[in-house]
Protein backbone atom coordinates (compact mmCIF):
# COMPACT_ATOMS: atom_id res chain seq x y z
CA UNK A 1 0.00 0.00 0.00
CA UNK A 2 1.27 3.46 -0.86
CA UNK A 3 2.16 6.08 1.68
CA UNK A 4 -0.89 8.03 0.57
CA UNK A 5 -3.07 4.99 1.16
CA UNK A 6 -1.77 4.55 4.70
CA UNK A 7 -2.42 8.20 5.42
CA UNK A 8 -5.99 7.93 4.14
CA UNK A 9 -6.61 4.92 6.41
CA UNK A 10 -5.38 6.88 9.42
CA UNK A 11 -7.53 9.91 8.62
CA UNK A 12 -10.67 7.99 7.69
CA UNK A 13 -10.38 4.45 9.09
CA UNK A 14 -12.75 1.75 7.94
CA UNK A 15 -14.83 -0.74 9.90
CA UNK A 16 -16.94 -3.77 9.01
CA UNK A 17 -20.68 -3.54 9.60
CA UNK A 18 -21.95 -6.47 11.69
CA UNK A 19 -25.30 -6.31 9.87
CA UNK A 20 -24.34 -5.97 6.21
CA UNK A 21 -20.77 -7.27 6.27
CA UNK A 22 -19.67 -4.27 4.23
CA UNK A 23 -16.45 -2.44 5.02
CA UNK A 24 -16.69 1.34 4.88
CA UNK A 25 -15.36 4.53 6.54
CA UNK A 26 -16.44 4.66 10.17
CA UNK A 27 -17.64 8.24 9.68
CA UNK A 28 -20.79 6.73 8.16
CA UNK A 29 -21.25 4.13 10.89
CA UNK A 30 -22.34 3.94 14.52
CA UNK A 31 -20.31 2.23 17.22
CA UNK A 32 -21.99 0.12 19.89
CA UNK A 33 -20.48 -1.22 23.10
CA UNK A 34 -21.55 -3.54 25.89
CA UNK A 35 -21.95 -2.02 29.35
CA UNK A 36 -21.06 -3.62 32.71
CA UNK A 37 -24.55 -5.16 32.88
CA UNK A 38 -24.12 -6.73 29.43
CA UNK A 39 -26.53 -4.21 27.91
CA UNK A 40 -25.78 -2.88 24.41
CA UNK A 41 -25.83 0.87 23.92
CA UNK A 42 -24.67 3.27 21.25
CA UNK A 43 -21.35 5.10 21.51
CA UNK A 44 -22.16 7.99 19.18
CA UNK A 45 -18.81 9.74 19.66
CA UNK A 46 -16.93 6.46 19.25
CA UNK A 47 -14.67 7.04 22.24
CA UNK A 48 -15.92 4.75 25.02
CA UNK A 49 -13.72 1.85 26.17
CA UNK A 50 -14.58 -1.72 25.31
CA UNK A 51 -14.96 -3.90 22.25
CA UNK A 52 -16.72 -1.89 19.58
CA UNK A 53 -19.40 -3.25 17.26
CA UNK A 54 -20.02 -1.14 14.18
CA UNK A 55 -23.26 -0.82 12.25
CA UNK A 56 -23.92 1.24 9.15
CA UNK A 57 -25.90 4.39 9.98
CA UNK A 58 -28.98 2.96 8.35
CA UNK A 59 -32.30 2.17 10.03
CA UNK A 60 -32.75 -1.19 8.28
CA UNK A 61 -29.21 -2.28 9.16
CA UNK A 62 -29.79 -1.46 12.81
CA UNK A 63 -33.12 -3.28 12.83
CA UNK A 64 -31.45 -6.32 11.27
CA UNK A 65 -28.68 -6.31 13.88
CA UNK A 66 -31.26 -6.20 16.66
CA UNK A 67 -33.58 -8.82 15.16
CA UNK A 68 -30.94 -11.39 14.20
CA UNK A 69 -28.89 -11.29 17.40
CA UNK A 70 -25.87 -9.86 15.62
CA UNK A 71 -24.76 -7.79 18.60
CA UNK A 72 -24.21 -10.98 20.60
CA UNK A 73 -22.21 -12.42 17.72
CA UNK A 74 -20.15 -9.24 17.43
CA UNK A 75 -19.53 -9.07 21.18
CA UNK A 76 -18.86 -12.83 21.35
CA UNK A 77 -21.01 -13.08 24.45
CA UNK A 78 -24.63 -13.03 25.57
CA UNK A 79 -25.94 -9.46 25.60
CA UNK A 80 -29.12 -7.60 26.41
CA UNK A 81 -30.42 -5.52 23.51
CA UNK A 82 -33.03 -2.99 24.72
CA UNK A 83 -36.17 -2.66 22.63
CA UNK A 84 -35.54 1.10 22.70
CA UNK A 85 -32.02 0.83 21.25
CA UNK A 86 -33.00 2.23 17.86
CA UNK A 87 -34.95 5.15 19.33
CA UNK A 88 -32.21 5.82 21.90
CA UNK A 89 -29.60 5.88 19.14
CA UNK A 90 -31.68 8.28 17.06
CA UNK A 91 -32.16 10.57 20.06
CA UNK A 92 -28.41 10.57 20.76
CA UNK A 93 -27.68 11.51 17.15
CA UNK A 94 -30.19 14.36 17.38
CA UNK A 95 -28.52 15.70 20.52
CA UNK A 96 -25.09 15.53 18.93
CA UNK A 97 -26.21 17.34 15.76
CA UNK A 98 -28.07 19.99 17.76
CA UNK A 99 -24.96 20.50 19.88
CA UNK A 100 -22.72 21.09 16.85
CA UNK A 101 -25.16 23.62 15.41
CA UNK A 102 -25.42 25.33 18.81
CA UNK A 103 -21.63 25.56 19.09
CA UNK A 104 -21.48 27.01 15.58
CA UNK A 105 -24.06 29.63 16.58
CA UNK A 106 -22.05 30.61 19.63
CA UNK A 107 -18.95 30.89 17.44
CA UNK A 108 -20.74 33.22 15.02
CA UNK A 109 -20.79 30.55 12.31
CA UNK A 110 -24.56 30.01 12.25
CA UNK A 111 -27.59 32.20 11.70
CA UNK A 112 -31.36 31.76 11.71
CA UNK A 113 -34.34 33.72 10.39
CA UNK A 114 -35.51 33.82 6.79
CA UNK A 115 -33.98 37.17 5.85
CA UNK A 116 -30.62 36.50 7.51
CA UNK A 117 -30.36 33.06 5.95
CA UNK A 118 -31.31 34.48 2.57
CA UNK A 119 -28.62 37.12 2.93
CA UNK A 120 -25.97 34.55 3.77
CA UNK A 121 -26.98 32.46 0.76
CA UNK A 122 -26.89 35.45 -1.60
CA UNK A 123 -23.46 36.55 -0.40
CA UNK A 124 -22.21 32.94 -0.45
CA UNK A 125 -21.31 33.14 3.23
CA UNK A 126 -23.54 30.16 3.90
CA UNK A 127 -21.96 26.80 3.20
CA UNK A 128 -24.91 24.79 4.53
CA UNK A 129 -28.65 25.46 4.50
CA UNK A 130 -30.71 23.94 7.31
CA UNK A 131 -34.49 23.65 7.19
CA UNK A 132 -36.95 22.02 9.56
CA UNK A 133 -38.62 18.87 8.29
CA UNK A 134 -42.02 20.08 9.48
CA UNK A 135 -41.78 23.63 8.12
CA UNK A 136 -44.14 24.61 5.32
CA UNK A 137 -42.92 23.43 1.94
CA UNK A 138 -43.98 26.70 0.36
CA UNK A 139 -41.86 28.73 2.75
CA UNK A 140 -38.85 26.44 2.47
CA UNK A 141 -38.95 26.47 -1.33
CA UNK A 142 -38.20 30.19 -1.35
CA UNK A 143 -34.61 29.49 -0.33
CA UNK A 144 -32.43 27.67 -2.82
CA UNK A 145 -30.20 25.04 -1.18
CA UNK A 146 -26.58 24.46 -2.27
CA UNK A 147 -26.14 22.24 -5.32
CA UNK A 148 -24.34 19.64 -3.22
CA UNK A 149 -27.12 17.68 -1.43
CA UNK A 150 -24.76 16.94 1.46
CA UNK A 151 -24.78 20.67 2.25
CA UNK A 152 -28.53 20.72 2.81
CA UNK A 153 -29.63 19.52 6.25
CA UNK A 154 -33.29 18.56 6.55
CA UNK A 155 -33.38 15.98 9.33
CA UNK A 156 -34.40 18.07 12.36
CA UNK A 157 -37.87 19.21 13.36
CA UNK A 158 -38.58 22.88 14.05
CA UNK A 159 -38.47 22.33 17.81
CA UNK A 160 -35.21 20.37 17.63
CA UNK A 161 -33.65 23.06 15.46
CA UNK A 162 -35.00 25.61 17.92
CA UNK A 163 -32.92 24.01 20.68
CA UNK A 164 -29.77 24.73 18.69
CA UNK A 165 -30.64 28.41 18.35
CA UNK A 166 -32.16 28.96 21.79
CA UNK A 167 -35.68 29.43 20.46
CA UNK A 168 -38.95 27.56 20.65
CA UNK A 169 -38.99 26.74 16.95
CA UNK A 170 -36.72 27.48 14.00
CA UNK A 171 -37.50 26.77 10.34
CA UNK A 172 -34.48 28.17 8.49
CA UNK A 173 -30.81 28.18 9.43
CA UNK A 174 -27.43 28.47 7.75
CA UNK A 175 -23.88 27.48 8.64
CA UNK A 176 -20.68 29.15 7.50
CA UNK A 177 -17.49 27.30 6.59
CA UNK A 178 -15.67 25.76 9.54
CA UNK A 179 -14.85 22.63 11.46
CA UNK A 180 -18.11 22.70 13.39
CA UNK A 181 -20.02 22.85 10.12
CA UNK A 182 -18.14 19.83 8.79
CA UNK A 183 -19.02 17.93 11.95
CA UNK A 184 -22.67 18.95 11.66
CA UNK A 185 -22.82 17.76 8.05
CA UNK A 186 -21.32 14.40 9.04
CA UNK A 187 -23.79 13.93 11.90
CA UNK A 188 -26.72 14.95 9.71
CA UNK A 189 -25.83 12.16 7.28
CA UNK A 190 -25.84 9.58 10.06
CA UNK A 191 -29.10 10.84 11.50
CA UNK A 192 -30.76 10.88 8.08
CA UNK A 193 -29.90 7.21 7.64
CA UNK A 194 -31.30 6.23 11.03
CA UNK A 195 -34.47 8.31 11.07
CA UNK A 196 -37.68 6.88 9.67
CA UNK A 197 -38.30 8.33 6.18
CA UNK A 198 -34.92 10.05 6.38
CA UNK A 199 -36.03 12.96 8.55
CA UNK A 200 -38.19 14.11 11.42
CA UNK A 201 -38.91 12.48 14.74
CA UNK A 202 -41.12 9.39 14.72
CA UNK A 203 -42.98 10.83 17.70
CA UNK A 204 -43.17 14.48 16.70
CA UNK A 205 -45.61 15.37 13.95
CA UNK A 206 -47.24 18.54 12.71
CA UNK A 207 -46.63 21.39 10.32
CA UNK A 208 -45.03 24.66 11.31
CA UNK A 209 -45.33 27.99 9.61
CA UNK A 210 -42.47 29.94 8.10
Amino acid sequence: MSRGGRKNERENPERRCIATGNVQPKSGMIRFVVGPDNTVFSDIAGKLPGRGMWVTADRKALQLAMKKGLFARGAKQAVNVPETLLDDTEAALVRRLVNFISLARKAGQAVTGYEKVKGWLETERAKVLIQATDGSERGKSKLRPPQNPDLYIDVLTASELGLAFGREIVIHGALATGGLTESAVEEAKRLKGVRANGGGSSTEKGTKTT
